[in-house]
This record gives C-alpha cells, sequence and structure tokens, in this order.
C-alpha cells in the first residue's frame, strides 16, 4: 500500500468545515425530498459503521447536497458512442466530508465531461455523520465555522486513515467501471478521477493510498496543496485554486513542486479571483474557465474530444 508520506498537516479538520461554497453564506438550507437516483449503482463497501442517522437532502446555494450518506454509490454519464473517447473519469463532490455538493460538483461537471466524449461517473461516498435535524445540523456547521474547537494535529497516517471508508469507495468505483468497460466503452486503462474540495483530498489519496485504483490521471480543485512524497509512477496531475480561497489560496503550492520535483506531468492553474466552491457555477471571474482549461488538458492527453 502507498501512503505517500503526507506532511500536510491537520487537513481532515479544515476541511470538515467546508460544507458548501463559499459564495453567500447566510443561503438557507432548505429540505428537499431524496432524489430517486434510478441510475446510481451501489457500490458494495457496505454501510458506514456507526452511522444509525440516514441520508437526506437539501438544496443550498441553487444547488442540491446530500449528507449522511451511509451507502456509496456511483451514477454513470456516458457519452454519445459516437463521440467516446474511451477516457472515464470518476468525479468526487465536495463538502468537507460532512455533505456532497451533488450538483455543482457532481452532475453538472459529468454531464459536461460526457459532452466532450469522457464518460463520468459521479461517487457518492460515505460521509461523517452530522445531526438528522437541518436547525441542529446547520448550528453544527456554524460552531465548526466558528473555530471554536481545533482538533489537534494529526499525522499523514492518522489522515489517511480517517479517510478509509471513503478510499474503500473510490477503489470500489475504480473496479465496477472496469469491470463494466466494454458494455461503458471505457479503456479500463484510461480512468481518472477528480474531485472537489474535500474530493480533491480524496482523490489524491486514491492515487497515494488507493492500492488497485491506480488512477490514468487526477485533477484537484481547490483542494489543499500541501507536500507530498510523489509516488514514482505518479500520474499527470490537473490543479484549480483561486487566489483569493480562504481556505487554501495562502498555503503555498507544496504539492505542485511535489509533482514537479518527481518529474511527473502536472498543469496548475491560479485563478485572481473566484474564492472557494466555485465548480460549475457561473461567476463574473476568470475561475469560471476552469473546466474549459481542463477539458484542453483532456483533450491534449487524448481523452476528451473539442467539441467546438
Amino acid at each position: 500500500m502507498k501512503t505517500g508520506g503526507w506532511r500536510a498537516g491537520a487537513l481532515l479538520p479544515i476541511l470538515a468545515t467546508l460544507a458548501a461554497p463559499a459564495l453567500a453564506q447566510n443561503d438557507r438550507m432548505t429540505p428537499i425530498a431524496t432524489p430517486s437516483q434510478q441510475d446510481a449503482i451501489a457500490l458494495g463497501t457496505g454501510a458506514l459503521p456507526n452511522a444509525p442517522v440516514g441520508e437526506s437532502w437539501h438544496r443550498q446555494y441553487g444547488s442540491r447536497f446530500a449528507r449522511n450518506v451511509t451507502q456509496a454509490t456511483l451514477t454513470p454519464f456516458l457519452p454519445d458512442p459516437a463521440r467516446a473517447t474511451g477516457a472515464a473519469v470518476i468525479v468526487a463532490p465536495g463538502g468537507g466530508f460532512r455533505t456532497l455538493s451533488m450538483d455543482n460538483e457532481g452532475y453538472d461537471v459529468a454531464r459536461a465531461l460526457a459532452a466532450r466524449g469522457v464518460a463520468a461517473f459521479v461517487l457518492k461516498y460515505r460521509l461523517n455523520q452530522t445531526p438528522a435535524d437541518m436547525p441542529a445540523f446547520a448550528a453544527s456547521m456554524a460552531a465548526m465555522f466558528s473555530g471554536t474547537a481545533r482538533p489537534p494535529r494529526q499525522t499523514p497516517q492518522e489522515q489517511l486513515a480517517g479517510l478509509r471508508p471513503q478510499i474503500a469507495d473510490a477503489r470500489a468505483a475504480f473496479a465496477l467501471v472496469r469491470a463494466r468497460a466494454t458494455s461503458w466503452r471505457v479503456d479500463p486503462a484510461r480512468v481518472g478521477m477528480i474531485g472537489f474540495s474535500a474530493g480533491a483530498m480524496l482523490t489524491l489519496a486514491t492515487e497515494l493510498a488507493g492500492e488497485d485504483a491506480r488512477p490514468a490521471f487526477i485533477a484537484a480543485i481547490y483542494g489543499p496543496l500541501a507536500p507530498v512524497s510523489v509516488p514514482a509512477d505518479a500520474p499527470p496531475l490537473f490543479v484549480a485554486l483561486a487566489a483569493d480561497d480562504p481556505f487554501f489560496g495562502n498555503g503555498g503550492f507544496g504539492l505542485i513542486e511535489s509533482w514537479r520535483a518527481a518529474k511527473r506531468p502536472v498543469e496548475f492553474h491560479l485563478f485572481e479571483q473566484g474564492g472557494h466552491g466555485f465548480g460549475m457555477y457561473p461567476k463574473p471571474t476568470t475561475s469560471t474557465g476552469w473546466f474549459e482549461a481542463f477539458a484542453r488538458w483532456l483533450q491534449m492527453h487524448g481523452w476528451a474530444k473539442d467539441i467546438r
């Protein structure tokens, strides 16, 4: 098992505060009915242990969020067979391991990838439990954002151990895509992963400690950029971050430097403005162009098609 030797500090406590995009923090969380998700495929990683609160969904920032996910699923978004490139991407939404931004960082991203000929699969991974009652959940999030309680600093091994259920979900997602590669018109050797915020952390953890996952490429969108020990066979890495990101905009670029020092391919976009959680939201900042840049990067490597 590759541990990657993280030197990232207490990333899990930081990411636990990232429940939603930093757009309009007064936007109210409104409970909604859980969607049918008829295309979602159970990954078979089991129920999250000691998790009595069932899955629920809410709307915020014009996007749907899931929380208290105890059973992991994968939802396919397949391209037109005439346009399929054979490449595939596992999409990991963010939300601080307490919620998942299913539209802005999941379904919307997957649809855009499928339009480029890339098969996309939204990973609804298991989450840390939150209060079932919406007011109690909102209060718990407010307490997290207040910063009054700071968990102790974790070692790299403790950080990866804390993500064990989520890494297992990611591994199962890769295994499922490869098992159905023929019917989904996917090349098993060309399956990558993209993650947002906490999903970016999971994406990196999947490369460093995911054993048989073996992503062909990875993309980290507004995730932590702490340095890591890069495996000799690390895949190409795409990174996008806004300089004014309140969480990771002032933490240095150790991840980029690590990839470059290991002489592995890396592309890094630092946008002047965009904040955190911009995802597929249209904004009047250049951060909105991250997806086009990512699509061009995929096209450069032969993983996507230009549809213009």
